[in-house]
C-alpha cells in the first residue's frame, strides 16, 4: 500500500539494495560500509538483503533516530547481527556548567 502516494516498500527496496551491494562488492575483506538513510529505507533494505519477504519487512521493527544496524556477509548469505543499536551521547559537563 502506498502511504501518503510515496513509494511502496517492495520500490525502496528495489532501488536501494542494489547500490549498497554494489558498494559493499568493492570494499576490501576487512573493510566496512557505513549506510546513512531513513529508518524505513534501512528496514527494507536489510529485509531485502536477508532475503526475507516483504510482509516480514515488518517484523524488523523500526530504527530509532541515532540507531544503527549491522550486516555481515557470509558463505550463506547476508546475517543480521545487530539491529537498532545505539544510545544518544550523555551530555559532557565542563568545569563551567
Amino acid at each position: 500500500m502506498r502511504r501518503g502516494g510515496g513509494e511502496l516498500e517492495t520500490e525502496v527496496a528495489d532501488r536501494a539494495a542494489p547500490v549498497v551491494l554494489r558498494h559493499a562488492e568493492k570494499l576490501p575483506d576487512d573493510g566496512t560500509l557505513v549506510v546513512a538513510s531513513h529508518g524505513g529505507t534501512i528496514r527494507t533494505t536489510i529485509g531485502r538483503l536477508l532475503g526475507l519477504e516483504p510482509h516480514h519487512w515488518e517484523g524488523l521493527g523500526g530504527l530509532s533516530n541515532c540507531c544503527w544496524s549491522v550486516l555481515g556477509q557470509g558463505a550463506r548469505g547476508w546475517r543480521l547481527l545487530e539491529h537498532n543499536a545505539g544510545t544518544l551521547p550523555e551530555p559532557v559537563l565542563g568545569d563551567d556548567d
